[in-house]
């Protein structure tokens, strides 16, 4: 039987977001806040983040342990699809919580979707989108 996994959320999906992770079932397990080094791109309602790349900045978000039936939830949310067309590829990397390594899933967006994107530079995806909030 598949075993529980981590995943790191950093847009729509952390707590209070669109897609709140926390009201989806089966309900995940709050980990802690975790760090990934990247650029984070505001592609319309939601961010895209690239991992690595030139001049990356840290990207904040939280960690939940999942299940297998909550992870495929997900997958349909990051429109997930075999092939290079996908809107995000889901990789697994140590994300930095608290100072420790935790294995994650993380939903990188596909490169050919930030091309022209504004790019969010201090890589905190609530803190963007309640600014935005503030200035409409």
């Amino acid at each position: 039987m598949p075993e529980a996994r981590h995943v790191f959320v950093y847009g729509t999906l952390r707590r209070g977001g669109r897609n709140d992770i926390n009201r989806l079932t089966p309900a995940p397990r709050y980990v802690g806040m975790g760090e990934v080094k990247g650029c984070l791109y505001h592609l319309d309602w939601y961010p895209g983040l690239a991992l690595g790349g030139e001049q990356p900045v840290t990207v904040v978000g939280e960690v939940y342990e999942v299940s297998p039936q909550l992870e495929a939830v997900l997958d349909e949310i990051e429109a997930i699809v075999p092939g290079p067309d996908s809107e995000y590829f889901k990789r697994e990397l140590p994300v930095d919580v608290g100072g420790r390594p935790i294995a994650c899933l993380v939903y990188e967006i596909n490169p050919a979707r930030v091309a022209g994107k504004r790019r969010i530079e201090h890589g905190d995806w609530v803190l963007f989108s309640s600014g935005e909030k503030n200035i409409s």
